[in-house]
């Protein structure tokens, strides 16, 4: 905008100082010059003040990054933040797991590391992995191959791409979740345009489960919903059903043929026994559902900011898998396209080699101690 000011200015010199230009034809070019410079000025002005964006409102801050927000500006010197879903350090620090700091030193000595994409649906071997950690290495429907698997941008990325699935591919519009349940999960699969629903969880008035009225609601929900469950550690109450009652709900789940959805996101994290938290998810299989699973590696593996995670769908033969996997990745390109590739080779290190998969079973169990005797402690003081 400068240059265009200072360009007839100098042309304006020019001309008004040339020898045979008259004092009335100087005089005449000068007004005609500034009249055009200003506006030039007022059409900028008036244009830049039209903004297409100025209709756009104020959002509310999210109740959890929002809080983390305010916790960070806050000069208090005694705060705590207890808002943040990470692992932390007695000093309140980040904590990386040795394993992990293992892993990425041996990734940063191989020559044959790269950068290079990953594929729709990532790291292969990653996600090969992750469905033995979440199914067993022993599972029939993996030795079947009747998964069809995506490595995700972590939990919240795989939830998406599998409310888009339903939305768009698989014809459904509602969706039930626990009441309560992660904050996230509501907008999450209303923007994927699905209608939530809600189904009786957890009665604060007893501080335990309203599993009466839980199975209750499972058998009245119509033939064909989809019913999303935490696998463990249920988000935000912490209580999750017993075996038995686990059981129950599969027995449930299988008469009212209604689709289960499990999100895994804190395996490990929560007992400190990676196939104990599984318990649910390899019960359903056992039972026979053709279930889905949204796996996150943030908890587990202290990966927050490297996105690490997957989506899979058991399937009734290999033939279907293959035609699932085709939709997940026609939902996928036109979302991400592809996902990260430096969090799932961490995870890939690890489990690929047994003595640092030793090493990360022993320090996921340390952090689920820890945060174990920190809760009772905190108990016993009120």
């Amino acid at each position: 905008m400068n240059f265009l000011r200072k360009a007839p200015q100098s042309l304006s010199h020019r001309l008004t100082n040339h020898p045979s230009t008259s004092a009335s034809g100087r005089k005449e070019i000068k007004r005609i010059v500034v009249g055009a410079t200003r506006s030039s000025t007022r059409s900028l002005s008036s244009s830049a003040s039209q903004s297409h964006w100025k209709q756009y409102e104020m959002g509310p801050p999210d109740p959890i990054v929002g809080l983390n927000e305010a916790f960070a500006v806050d000069d208090n010197p005694y705060k705590v933040n207890v808002g943040v879903g990470a692992y932390r350090t007695d000093d309140g620090l980040p904590y990386v797991l040795p394993c992990v700091r293992e892993a990425e030193a041996i990734n940063m000595n191989n020559p044959s590391l790269n950068h290079e994409y990953l594929g729709i649906a990532g790291d292969a071997t990653f996600v090969n992995l992750a469905m033995e950690f979440v199914y067993g290495k022993d599972s029939k429907v993996l030795k079947d191959n009747c998964v069809a698997a995506v490595q995700t941008l972590s939990g919240t990325g795989g939830l998406r791409v599998f409310g888009e699935l339903l939305a768009r591919k698989g014809g459904h519009k509602e969706i039930y979740v626990p009441n309560p349940t992660w904050g996230n999960h509501i907008p999450i699969f209303q923007n994927a345009g699905l209608i939530v629903k809600k189904y009786r969880y957890y009665d604060a008035g007893i501080s335990g489960l309203e599993f009466d009225n839980l199975i209750a609601d499972f058998k009245a929900m119509p033939e064909g919903s989809v019913v999303l469950l935490h696998a463990c550690a249920h988000n935000p109450t912490g209580m999750d059903p017993t075996p038995e009652q686990w059981s129950e709900i599969s027995k449930v789940v299988k008469e009212g043929k209604l689709i289960p959805f499990f999100d895994c996101a804190y395996q490990g994290f929560a007992s400190g026994n990676a196939p104990q938290d599984a318990f649910a998810i390899r019960k359903f299989i056992d039972d026979g559902h053709l279930l889905a699973t949204v796996q996150s590696f943030s908890k587990n593996f202290g990966l927050y900011g490297q996105r690490v995670g997957a989506l899979s769908i058991v399937c009734q033969d290999p033939n279907e898998a293959k035609k699932v996997l085709s939709q997940m990745k026609m939902t996928i390109r036109p979302m991400y396209s592809n996902p990260p590739r430096h969090g799932a080779q961490l995870v890939k290190t690890i489990l690929e080699d047994d003595r640092l998969t030793t090493d990360f079973i022993d320090q996921c169990s340390d952090m689920a101690d820890r945060i174990g005797s920190d809760r009772i402690g905190s108990t016993l003081c009120e």
